[in-house]
């Protein structure tokens, strides 16, 4: 039987669904609102002094990458890894290895003790690593719709203002300290141990005497002023990158204030490594700009250093210079810990000793250690003065070719990015390759490195994308169609 138009209209109609009405305690349903992707970068770097004065700022980067590594797990197999990024993956399975080497004994070091200690300080060292690498394949499959590549180089120069207001309350107020919420929950057992007294108690600089009299050197919001060190001069070519070259006019005029004020704690921080990696940026900046033909910006640069060579002069900030480079300070035990991680690394050339050494006596004499009258004396750290010292005696000569080698790659491949994130982005790769040699980077260090590689990932996937996308269109408009019927042919 076949319905016609007329019985369609003699149909009845169809009654209306009645609604029920909404009343108290009714079940309503609502849109589900979940949380953006990215909002664990947003998390990290906006909260980062929520988290230092919770006294987990050590830890925050790997309870981060947790959330992360979810997102990456539901991604399947469609996570995407950079160019060489072989050279990492077998980095880290390497210093994983070197768990096996705990036990042993490097030459002209002490015994090893598999106490709750070392245990838990390799433990550590392996999950920032691994943290950091979670952080790099995150920011890197992460769309531009999901998390604009400008929205983390100008959060990367909100850090550097975080990280200059540190260093003026560690300028000023050096004896500024208080209890974390972190240190007033753990038992005094754990609480009072030196070293983790250093990542739980928030305290904005570490005063100490070396140039004859006893300053605060700025430290906040990190754990030592090395680390301070470090981030600063590596963030600061965010705040310029994603403040000033991407900015508003009022981000461009903060940055450049910032940055001269960033100029004191620079100093008071009495942080040689620091001022030379700034000197690198400096000239590395100088350089790209001049092989571009940008002088104008070139001679903003050359000008604003003028200007802070200025202000050094005609104010006490040259006489602190001058202190701190008649006074080595740390050399000497420095020279001796490089030596015996070389020394050390020959002894276990594939696989290292896993971890840390402690160095029998001091760079004076083995009879000079630990003691409970002087517990600062000797017995330092091997490995605690510079990465490629870590390297060595923790991984030997094939972790470090690996860790090293994945730095040099990065900087090679990406020399060509002449963007604002390409610039900061290769100084973000390039400084941790001076650094080796005079600060541990693991932790906040790495993974600061590794969002500006990640970063420079994401660029060369999107001018990638722009570049395919250009060619399409060219074939397209050149693509002969048929006259007869006016299709593609």
């Amino acid at each position: 039987m076949t319905l016609t138009a007329d019985d369609l209209d003699d149909a009845p109609e169809t009654p209306p669904r009645r609604r029920r009405p909404a009343y108290l305690g009714a079940v309503i349903r609502r849109p589900r609102v979940g949380l953006r992707p990215g909002w664990p970068l947003t998390a990290l770097i906006v909260g980062f002094p929520l988290w230092w004065v919770m006294g987990l700022a050590q830890f925050i980067f790997v309870i981060a990458a947790i959330p992360m590594a979810w997102h990456l797990l539901r991604m399947g197999g469609r996570v995407r890894v950079p160019r060489g990024f072989g050279l990492w993956g077998l980095f880290c399975i390497w210093m994983l290895v070197g768990v096996v080497a705990l036990k042993l004994t490097a030459p002209d070091t002490l015994a090893p003790s598999l106490d709750f200690g070392s245990l838990s300080s390799f433990a550590l060292r392996a999950a920032n690593y691994l943290a950091a690498t979670v952080t790099l394949l995150y920011v890197g499959n992460l769309t531009e719709a999901q998390y604009p590549r400008k929205k983390l180089a100008k959060l990367l120069g909100y850090f550097a203002l975080v990280t200059v207001g540190g260093g003026l309350l560690g300028t000023f107020l050096p004896h500024l300290e208080f209890t974390s919420v972190i240190e007033m929950v753990l038992p005094q057992s754990i609480s009072g141990n030196r070293t983790v007294e250093a990542y739980i108690h928030p305290a904005v600089a570490q005063v100490q005497d070396i140039t004859g009299q006893e300053a605060g050197r700025p430290k906040a919001p990190f754990d030592y002023t090395n680390t301070w060190g470090a981030n600063l001069s590596g963030l600061l070519v965010w705040l310029f990158a994603g403040w000033w070259a991407m900015g508003t006019r009022t981000q461009r005029w903060i940055a450049i204030a910032a940055t001269v004020v960033a100029a004191v704690p620079i100093v008071y921080s009495l942080n040689r490594g620091m001022w030379v990696g700034l000197g690198i940026t400096i000239v590395y900046v100088a350089v790209r700009m001049a092989a571009r033909g940008k002088f104008l910006v070139l001679g903003t640069l050359m000008c604003g250093i003028a200007l802070a060579g200025v202000i050094v002069i005609v104010s006490p900030l040259q006489t602190i210079i001058s202190e701190r480079l008649a006074n080595p300070h740390s050399d000497s035990i420095r020279t001796t810990l490089a030596e015996t991680a070389v020394k050390d690394a020959l002894s276990s050339p594939i696989i290292g000793y896993g971890s840390t050494r402690k160095l029998i006596g001091s760079s004076q004499s083995i009879a000079v250690g630990h003691s409970t009258t002087c517990p600062q004396c000797g017995n330092a750290s091997i490995g605690s003065t510079g990465q490629l010292w870590l390297l060595l005696i923790a991984n030997g000569f094939v972790g470090t070719f690996l860790y090293v080698g994945f730095f040099v790659y990065a900087v090679w491949r990406y020399r060509g990015d002449r963007t604002p994130i390409g610039l900061a982005g290769s100084l973000s790769v390039l400084l941790p390759l001076w650094y080796m040699f005079t600060y541990v980077t693991v932790g906040s260090s790495l993974v600061i490195a590794f969002l500006g590689l990640g970063l420079l990932w994401r660029n060369e996937t999107a001018h990638a994308e722009a570049e395919a996308a250009k060619r399409r269109a060219v074939r397209a408009r050149h693509r002969p169609t048929s006259l007869a019927t006016g299709r593609w042919s």
